[in-house]
């Protein structure tokens, strides 16, 4: 057992992957401090120290000798009791990579100019980097000036010291980097270019490709913002400020004040400040904030709301379920937060790739300058400039940030839509699911039974019937019993007093009832089960098969001296079930149903909805479907997250279905927050346009590499282009992504 505080903090100015590595890397030297996590997109950093080892401010003197600002984040510190088998307790996330981060993810890239995070909101021409671009510019352009008015002689002179000037930051974040073990990065490369081009006479030509590289530093910067502003937008649903009522009167107090318990009135129009229930009022209540659905909902007493949904209609008192750091939409944050570190199977083949791709650039480079001249005679002059070039060109920026700017831009546009996926992994295989498994209760249908048939054995009465039922069924939670339980207060039936009650696994139920005559122990059961034990005779397992005929859910009540009889209950279908199933077979996906239900009612929902079944589905049953599945192709499974965990588990993608429930947000590897069946197909059209994006990207990244580092060896393009390129490269591939935070998956084709 070991004494740990967990700490937070932000980082500013990560603007690639390969920036999180080094922070990760330098920050998990330091003694007694483990399970680091960086994530670009939020630019955050969380780490927890032992007690002993290094201290806050030795991670943040760390984090500022590599060239970024580190201030403390908004998690408080917490201190917590964990042994070497509490792995993840903080953070889990299914489908998380342990490694945060891995042996093999050390991409080299940028050591930027980091913003300090108080540049965080300002206009470009007002940060770090706009300041460098425009000091730069003004050395450049009074260069210009200076050869026009005097000579070319003279101006030589001049943009030598507007190259110098310019180059010496870049310079000395390479000397930190190549300090740190990291000695291909751009800025290395950058000045290694720069003195080159100094001692062959191009001057002019440095000083522009200093010039250049400031702005691609500003672009990357705006473009790496733009992708952060969906988890910005997130945090700002929620108000800053909540009306507490206490004592019959109302104030104002902060959201982060509120307790659980404590009650808050919402006005007609305003933002509900907190998770909780309504205890007062009725009123429409838009959640598209939070789940992306956009027709208000009706609620009233005792209905859950979220926070960040807006209250349309009338004043509504609402007891506070849950404090602001864990309302529904700051776990949706961590969980979006967190998913960059599930990382995609293709980023980190990128990563490996990388770091072989990059030794190999500066290898190459280092031949084409010194073979012409020394196998052929040519100029050294000419064959150092292109070999110059081509270092530039070689960088992998645009290649290392291709895939992690695609992956944040669909969390972020999933997010908006009430779809959350945890993580790259996760978006990469549903992309290639071909077959997926339905739940059928509260999945496909609405998981809210009525009661539509009782049918009361001979020498029973249906008061009877629903008495025992009522008492058997008494504290479940499960929607049938719910069903049943409804529908004996509507009778205005008292059911009978119960014990010992318990579960009969894929069965029924059973317990002991004190009817008048005595305890007598009584069982609702499925048919088949009561039957088969002599529950119920032949003539009402007909009826029951007749009314499960009829998309029926039937159960046999009966004790251990008669028979009750049956109550049937209907599931409606979801109202888009079936144009989830038509869009579905359309993308060339299989659906099949796996319920516990009896064939005869799962034959009728499947066959209305055009889907294969498999009825009476033991939850070991699921996970053997699911493996069998598997063996075939991408399967997808859809399910409560509860009553389905091993299946969920077990499919290459599991998704919750629920809305905003600890469950939904929580279990499996992604979650549908609208309840809606036709978010499926549009998950998967998330995932798919997500992989489309990200092979563009390579096809741009590798793709601008391979035809610029021919042009730059034949000598047609120069220093300038090639910085250009590498800079250009990463700024088009990081748009190219962030189209993916328009993409609406909701709309075929």
């Amino acid at each position: 057992m070991q004494e740990t505080n967990r700490r937070e903090w932000q980082v500013g100015g990560m603007d690639c992957a390969s920036c999180t590595v080094k922070v990760t890397k330098a920050v998990e030297k330091l003694p007694g401090v483990g399970d680091v996590r960086v994530a670009l997109m939020s630019e955050r950093l969380s780490a927890t120290l032992s007690e002993g080892g290094a201290s806050p401010e030795e991670v943040e003197a760390v984090v500022r000798r590599l060239g970024y600002e580190i201030s403390a984040g908004r998690g408080r510190p917490a201190a917590v009791r964990r042994d070497h088998a509490d792995h993840d307790h903080d953070h889990g996330g299914a489908g998380e990579d342990p490694g945060h981060g891995a042996p093999d993810h050390g991409a080299p890239g940028h050591v930027h100019s980091h913003d300090n995070p108080a540049d965080r909101g300002k206009a470009w021409y007002a940060t770090t980097k706009g300041r460098l671009v425009i000091f730069t510019g003004i050395l450049l352009a009074l260069a210009w000036i200076f050869e026009l008015l005097t000579s070319a002689e003279y101006g030589y002179w001049a943009f030598l010291a507007a190259c110098v000037i310019g180059v010496a930051p870049v310079a000395k974040r390479a000397f930190e980097a190549l300090r740190m073990g990291q000695p291909f990065t751009i800025e290395s490369l950058m000045t290694i270019a720069a003195i080159g081009a100094l001692f062959i006479g191009a001057a002019e030509e440095a000083a522009l490709v200093v010039f250049l590289f400031a702005v691609g530093e500003v672009l990357e910067g705006v473009a790496a913002n733009k992708a952060r502003d969906g988890i910005r937008a997130l945090a700002n649903l929620v108000p800053k400020t909540a009306l507490l009522e206490e004592g019959g009167t109302t104030r104002e107090v902060p959201v982060s004040a509120l307790a659980i318990g404590q009650t808050v009135l919402v006005r007609p129009g305003d933002r509900i400040p907190a998770d909780g229930t309504i205890l007062e009022g009725s009123s429409g209540i838009d959640e598209s904030p939070v789940t992306g659905e956009s027709i208000p909902v009706s609620k009233g007493p005792e209905d859950a709301v979220f926070a960040g949904s807006i209250n349309t209609e009338a004043v509504l008192r609402i007891s506070v379920s849950r404090e602001a750091s864990d309302n529904t939409i700051a776990r949706i944050i961590r969980l979006v937060e967190e998913a960059e570190e599930a990382r995609a199977p293709t980023e980190r083949f990128i990563d490996r790739f990388s770091r072989l791709y990059m030794p190999a650039i500066v290898g190459i480079s280092v031949l084409v300058i010194l073979i012409p001249p020394l196998a052929g005679g040519g100029d050294w002059d000419t064959w150092i400039y292109r070999g110059l070039a081509l270092l530039l060109i070689g960088c992998p920026c645009a290649l290392v940030i291709s895939v992690p700017a695609s992956i944040a831009s669909a969390l972020s546009a999933g997010a908006k839509k009430g779809l959350l996926l945890k993580g790259g992994a996760v978006i990469e295989a549903a992309a290639t699911t071909r077959r997926i498994a339905f739940d059928k209760t509260g999945t496909l249908t609405h998981g809210k039974p009525v009661v539509t048939d009782l049918v009361a054995a001979p020498g029973a009465t249906e008061a009877e019937l629903l008495a025992v039922a009522g008492a058997v069924e008494t504290g479940s939670s499960h929607p049938l019993a719910r069903a049943v339980l409804d529908r004996v207060a509507a009778a205005g039936i008292t059911a009978l007093r119960a014990r010992e009650a318990r579960a009969i696994i894929g069965k029924g139920v059973e317990a002991l009832v004190a009817t008048p005559g005595g305890e007598v122990r009584a069982w609702v059961s499925s048919p088949h089960h009561a039957h088969a034990t002599g529950g119920i005779d032949a003539a009402l397992n007909t009826r029951a098969g007749t009314l499960e005929s009829e998309g029926k859910t039937v159960v046999a009540v009966y004790d251990e001296t008669k028979a009750l009889g049956l109550i049937a209950m209907r599931d409606e279908p979801r109202s888009d079930a079936a144009d989830a199933m038509r869009q579905l077979q359309a993308m060339g996906i299989g659906a099949t149903i796996l319920t516990g239900d009896n064939p005869r009612t799962a034959a009728a929902i499947a066959g209305g909805l055009g889907m294969e079944f498999r009825a009476q589905m033991m939850p070991e049953d699921k996970l053997a479907v699911i493996r069998e599945m598997g063996a075939e192709g991408g399967v997808m499974m859809i399910g409560d997250g509860i009553n389905d965990a091993p299946a969920l588990k077990q499919a290459g993608v599991g998704v919750a279905m629920g809305s905003g429930t600890d469950v939904a947000l929580e279990t499996a590897d992604a979650a549908i927050l609208r309840d809606r069946v036709s978010d499926v197909p549009a998950l998967i059209r998330l995932s798919r346009a997500t992989m489309a994006n990200i092979r563009q990207n390579i096809t741009l990244a590798l793709g601008l590499k391979a035809v610029f580092l021919v042009t730059s060896v034949l000598g047609i393009t120069g220093l300038w282009i090639a910085i250009l390129a590498d800079t250009g490269a990463t700024v088009l591939v990081t748009l190219n992504a962030l189209r993916l935070l328009a993409y609406d998956p909701g709309r075929e084709g």
